[in-house]
């Protein structure tokens, strides 16, 4: 199972979506658009993506010390 990483390319604001999109398989502008839907539902989306945005590696970061 690979990492989920922010790629360096295809990103708008952190990355966060071009990196999910890359694990499950789809394109970044439909995970934009699921998390765009997703906050018009209560809940911590917003929290999700920052402690996603500080949590997952930079791509280039990864490739760089081999993580």
């Amino acid at each position: 199972m690979a990492a989920i990483v922010r790629p360096s390319d295809d990103r708008m604001i952190g990355g966060v979506c071009a990196g999910l999109a890359r694990r499950f398989g789809t394109t970044p502008n439909t995970m934009r658009v699921i998390f765009l839907v997703s906050c018009l539902l209560p809940g911590p989306q917003f929290l999700l993506y920052i402690a996603l945005w500080i949590l997952l590696p930079d791509e280039r970061k990864v490739h760089r010390t081999g993580w």
